[in-house]
């Protein structure tokens, strides 16, 4: 068997699909039983930059095109996570040990009719809008860790959002 620590990480982007409300976009992943939700990601191809494997990936899992999303920011640094032991091997053909990711934060423009998950690269069986605060609870466990830190890279983003989003008479100004 293969020394995992050998192994090379999957470069990977990652979108963070934040609504009009707040509320962040996830999918329920279509290739298991588990209630394993996650926001779009996937690989980086030889070549690519990173954002624009980010908004492919998006179009592939969601139907969103672009001209439905906004870019607000990019995370600082690349992130990692690690496959657990028991998944090296069978997951990408055994070629890499876990992802590293660029993890990108999105504006969507559109409304709900937009979004179609019935793609030709169909990675989700059903989707919704999530509370942020949710994200780590509902993710695999494997990538909760990861989760955390994505919500970190993006919480001054999405606090200013949330406060754009307030009432005037609300506002602690």
């Amino acid at each position: 068997m293969t020394d995992p620590t050998t192994l090379p990480y999957r470069p990977c982007a990652g979108i963070m699909l934040v609504n009009r409300d707040g509320r962040i976009f996830v999918g329920q992943r279509i290739d298991t039983t588990l209630e394993a939700w996650q926001m779009p990601q996937g690989g980086i191809d030889p070549g690519e930059d990173a954002l624009d494997a980010a908004i492919r990936e998006l179009g592939e899992e969601t139907g969103i095109v672009p001209a439905h999303v906004e870019l607000i920011a990019a995370a600082p640094d690349e992130l990692y996570y690690d496959l657990p032991p028991e998944m090296i091997g069978k997951v990408w053909k055994g070629k890499w040990r876990g992802q590293r990711q660029r993890w990108f934060l999105f504006r969507f423009l559109g409304s709900d009719r937009d979004i179609d998950i019935a793609t030709a690269h169909e990675e989700f069986r059903a989707w919704r809008w999530s509370d942020p605060a949710d994200l780590p609870r509902l993710i695999v466990p494997f990538k909760r860790a990861l989760y955390d830190k994505v919500l970190a890279a993006f919480a001054p983003h999405l606090a200013a959002d949330r406060a754009a989003r307030l009432p005037v008479a609300n506002r602690a100004d």
